[in-house]
């Protein structure tokens, strides 16, 4: 059992902005409040002295130990660029826990990451998510498929009129993934009635089996989808076709939300925005802005910030989510985009984003106000063991 003691808890529920004491047991959080008196007998205690304490930074979308830093093309794993439609492959087969990305996430207070393929393809296969510290996979993961990316706008455009196929278009790309989700709606439409043969005890032939479709299919079941939508006719076409195949989906990036307040209100969509820190790099992002959190928020659309990783790298989550709070975005809501919102729209509330009892015990200590720009973490707890303490 661990007792950190006399810290200043930003904790994302109940408790935020107060001095309490926070008990950890085999690697969960089991009380946070004050302590009885002989409580912390048998305990090892970390009188904290009222530092700074958040739970372990979330980010819900980037491309961590798929594309791996200071490689090249042996470590670039995060697109299949040979076909447009490709949702059997799985972000987990291909990343790297040594990717030193990691090692640099983990020591700046990031503890949990959501990560997979690129947007080159309209669907480019399954994310995953991880903890940051651990040898293997295994060792580091929360969930191994969280959810099928899929692509509109400009990546898939550029990369596939580079090889002369489909699709050069919107159209063809919005297309092509409908193309799809009735293909697997048609197979795992057999499937059940297959099963429903068998179940009644009579024979059947099973149908052939489909490696992509038998993959995609698991969006009709539960599988959410992220999809990849900067500009505003983007964002719509994909809630049109999220809406289309009664899918549960986030559009990821969302770049021009902001000026769709209402319809996103009204269709209930939740977003993941950013990368927002850096250049307006393509037309697509001629309207990123800062003011855009203070405005989702303002309206009350459920949102999370990314950092697309490596686009913005995962280092500087909270110099990014800071200068959403600079422009207006309450300080509180802006840890919540990076704890558990976050969380949250990725289906892993219940288990992180928030200093709660039950949940697992990812916890950092800082030595100031983490959205100050000259902060560092002090240290960083994992599943409740101290992974990095900073000398």
């Amino acid at each position: 059992m661990l007792i950190l003691k006399n810290a200043h808890l930003i904790g994302m529920a109940d408790i935020n902005y107060e001095t309490v004491d926070i008990v950890i047991d085999h690697g969960k959080i089991q009380h946070v409040g004050p302590m009885t008196e002989g409580q912390d007998s048998a305990a090892e205690v970390l009188d904290l002295k009222n530092a700074f304490v958040t739970p372990g930074i979330i980010d819900p979308h980037c491309h961590i130990g798929i594309f791996e830093e200071s490689i090249g093309f042996e470590g670039l794993d995060v697109n299949e660029m040979t076909h447009p439609v490709y949702p059997e492959l799985r972000a987990i087969d291909a990343i790297k826990p040594q990717d030193v990305a990691f090692t640099e996430a983990l020591e700046s207070g990031v503890t949990t990451v959501v990560t997979g393929p690129g947007s080159a393809n309209v669907i480019g296969g399954t994310f995953c998510i991880l903890k940051t510290y651990g040898k293997t996979i295994d060792d580091m993961l929360v969930s191994s498929e969280s959810s099928m990316k899929m692509a509109l706008g400009e990546n898939p455009k550029r990369v596939y009129h580079g090889k002369n196929l489909a699709p050069q278009t919107r159209m063809a790309s919005a297309a092509l993934i409908r193309e799809s989700l009735h293909k697997a709606k048609e197979y795992l439409s057999k499937k059940n009635a297959y099963a429903k043969l068998i179940q009644e005890g009579k024979e059947a032939n099973p149908p052939d089996f489909n490696m992509k479709w038998e993959s995609l299919s698991r969006v009709f079941t539960g599988l959410p989808v992220k999809i990849h939508a900067h500009q505003q006719d983007d964002i719509v076409t994909a809630i049109r076709i999220i809406e289309e195949f009664q899918l549960q989906g986030t559009i990821e990036h969302a770049t021009e939300g902001h000026l769709l307040l209402e319809y996103l209100k009204a269709h209930n969509q939740k977003v993941i925005i950013g990368p927002t820190l850096g250049s307006k790099s393509k037309y697509e992002l001629r309207n990123k802005s800062f003011q855009s959190a203070k405005m989702l928020y303002e309206a009350g659309i459920e949102f999370a910030i990314m950092t697309d990783h490596p686009v913005i790298h995962l280092a500087n989550a909270l110099t990014q989510a800071a200068l959403f709070v600079r422009e207006g975005l309450p300080e509180l809501e802006a840890f919540r985009a990076v704890t558990i919102q976050a969380a949250r729209i990725n289906g892993i509330g219940d288990r992180l984003g928030s200093i709660e009892v039950n949940k697992d015990a990812d916890i950092v200590v800082w030595d100031n106000h983490p959205f100050h720009y000259l902060t560092k973490t002090r240290m960083v707890f994992v599943n409740g063991q101290l992974v990095f303490q900073r000398t």
